[in-house]
Formats: C-alpha cells, structure tokens, sequence
C-alpha cells in the first residue's frame, strides 16, 4: 500500500470552514448553538445549519444520557431573616468595647438539593463549554445546562437522534446564500 493510499483511508471526516478563520467560526458556531437552545428555531445559511445540526444533536443526546444522574440532598442554608416589606431584618447589640451596632439576624433552613453525580458534572461543563453565558431582560443568568437537561431532554427521551430539522426558507436577498430554519423537532 502507498503512502497516498494510506492518507486517504486514515482521511477523517474534517468540518466546513466558512470561510471564517478558526477563532471566528468556533465562536460563531457557539453563538449559534447558544440560541437554538434558548429559542429552540434559528433562521441562518444551509452551511451553518449543518454544522449546528450535528453540534446540537450531540449536546442533545449528552443531556438525555444523563438526565437522571443525580442525587437528592439535604443542605444547610443560612439566609438574612426578612419582615414582610422584603427588607432585612436587624437587632441591637454591644461590642466587646461596648459600641452599639445593628447586627442582621440569620435564620437556618434546610433545603433539598440536586447535587450532579460526577459524570452528570462532567457532561454540565462540557456544555458549558459549547455554549455561551446568556442573561434575560432583568440581568439574570439563564441556566442553558439546566434547560437542557430539564425540559429538552425529557422530550426527547425514547428517541435515538434526530432531535433537529432543516426547513429550506429560499435565497437570501443581498448573495443569494440558500436560507433555512434549523429548529428542535
């Protein structure tokens, strides 16, 4: 066997460029994962659609594997009393060198908790890894692990792939890029 040969069946399916250097298309890829699961739709090119498609489907079938891996836990929370406008509650009390200050009281609850088992864990950062951070109209971070594993893959559970569709919109106006709709199923 020549060595042409042998490079061409050790050929390893490589992904599309473009036309973007590395940099740019990994953080747009990101971007547009990032969104497909927030919205569950994205209109974007047919040659981005199939990148996302093959991301989204893997990231997917990650949080249905391990939806279920986890354990419930009791966990001790200290929390700032409240009265019943929301503000903190406070108390008067001496200093060892006898100054007065106001000391907010605590309260002690205990609270059942999820706590990931650790590939559970491994598979949350994994996902971290291929999306971006996203916060809501308040300032709120948006949990897109937690989606996931909570409302997305419960839907697709007894499913084995396939978990998105391309829908062929028509050509884009300005360069004629064919235009679809990549959505969950």
């Amino acid at each position: 066997m020549s060595l042409t040969e042998e490079k061409e069946e050790n050929k390893v399916a490589i992904n599309r460029k473009l036309g973007r250097t590395t940099d740019i298309r990994k953080a747009m890829l990101k971007s547009g994962l990032t969104d497909l699961i927030l919205h569950e739709k994205i209109e974007t090119t047919e040659a981005r659609a199939k990148e996302l498609k093959a991301m989204a489907d893997s990231i997917i079938s990650l949080a249905i594997k391990e939806k279920d891996n986890f354990e419930t836990v009791d966990v001790k929370v200290v929390k700032a009393k409240l009265d019943s406008k929301g503000n903190k509650e406070t108390e008067l009390v001496k200093s060892k060198n006898g100054k007065e200050y106001l000391r907010v009281v605590k309260e002690e609850k205990v609270e059942k908790r999820q706590k990931d088992m650790p590939t559970r864990l491994n598979a949350r950062r994994k996902m971290m890894r291929m999306l971006n951070k996203v916060k809501d109209e308040n300032g709120n971070n948006i949990d897109l692990p937690a989606k996931l594993f909570n409302e997305i893959a419960p839907k697709y559970e007894g499913r084995v792939g396939g978990y998105t569709r391309i829908i062929k919109v028509g050509q884009r106006r300005g360069d004629a890029a064919e235009v679809v709709i990549l959505q969950l199923v």
